[in-house]
């Protein structure tokens, strides 16, 4: 069994979308801007590392580019995967995957996310950074007692990303040194994402997710916040809203996927992060990658 995956923001980079350019599915590339009002065209292909840094741009053109290459999957011969799920922003690439969110109502969710954590961020700054080489509970403890920093994401064994206040970040980081981590690195991230510094976001995001358009999932999506498999519509807006100040539960729902029967795991978008951290969490785990065009056809049969 397969499931895709989908990464989030962090994974951009310039120039991602122009090997396909002169593909079928970059037609939806221009229906997406359209409908938020934004050339997403030029910042797949023309902006810079600077530009696509702000949250708002590294969103809208991850998900953008991650739908392109679900497309180009879905026209391929082999079944549809067993199950999906997204590291943060990659959650609305899995429910498009999913068929709770239409492209288009996922666009307009991504666009009013990013704009609201960017605002968010403006107005309580903050940061993240990793945390290498310490388990779970020596993060935690690294965290516990100090102003202004919390767990962000469990990637992965052995990398754990914390945020907060960059004093926050830098205290708790310091300790997670004392208790044994062998390197904390900073994030070149807009904001202290998952964090309760994010709870204006939150509330911003909700007013989108209140007008927006959920169905009941056809594919089993894990979520971030419990990783747990969720189908219903109700649930995905709740989960939703909860995914901006709650933590990233991202080790976990890969072990949940792999329970689930998941043997390979395929990421659809720019990079290879996940990938990496499904080598780390699920042993014997196969990993494909598709981030351009010849990738799709390079693919194995999937079962």
């Amino acid at each position: 069994m397969h499931a895709f995956i989908f990464p989030g923001q962090g994974s951009q980079r310039p120039g991602m979308g122009e090997a396909w350019r002169d593909t079928e599915s970059w037609s939806l590339v221009k229906r997406l801007s359209a409908v938020t009002g934004r050339d997403i065209e030029r910042l797949l292909v023309d902006a810079d590392a600077a530009e696509l840094k702000v949250t708002g741009n590294a969103q809208l053109a991850t998900f953008t580019l991650s739908l392109v290459i679900l497309d180009a999957m879905r026209a391929r011969a082999d079944p549809p995967p067993a199950a999906v799920a997204g590291h943060s922003l990659g959650e609305y690439s899995a429910l498009v995957a999913a068929g709770v969110l239409e492209s288009s109502e996922g666009a307009r969710l991504v666009a009013a996310r990013g704009a609201a954590m960017e605002s968010a961020a403006a107005t309580h700054p903050g940061t993240m950074a990793a945390v290498l080489g310490l388990d779970p509970e020596g993060v935690a403890a690294a965290c516990r007692g100090v102003d202004g920093a919390w767990v962000a994401n469990d990637n992965a064994p052995g990398q754990i990303v914390i945020a907060g206040t960059a004093a926050g970040v830098e205290a708790a980081g310091l300790r997670a040194r004392e208790l044994g981590a062998k390197r904390v690195v900073p994030l070149p991230v807009g904001g202290a994402f998952h964090t309760p510094l994010m709870g204006p976001a939150q509330e911003g995001l909700d007013v989108a997710l209140d007008d927006a358009t959920l169905g009941d999932g056809s594919l089993a999506c894990v979520a971030n916040v419990d990783a747990e498999v969720h189908t219903a519509a109700g649930e995905w807006r709740r989960l939703l809203s909860t995914q901006l100040t709650a933590p990233v539960r991202w080790r976990q729902s890969l072990t949940r996927l792999s329970e689930l029967g998941v043997t390979t795991f395929v990421e659809l978008g720019p990079g290879t992060e996940l990938s990496g951290m499904v080598k780390r969490t699920v042993d014997g785990a196969i990993r494909a990658n598709v981030a351009e065009p010849d990738h799709v056809s390079a693919l194995p049969g999937l079962d």
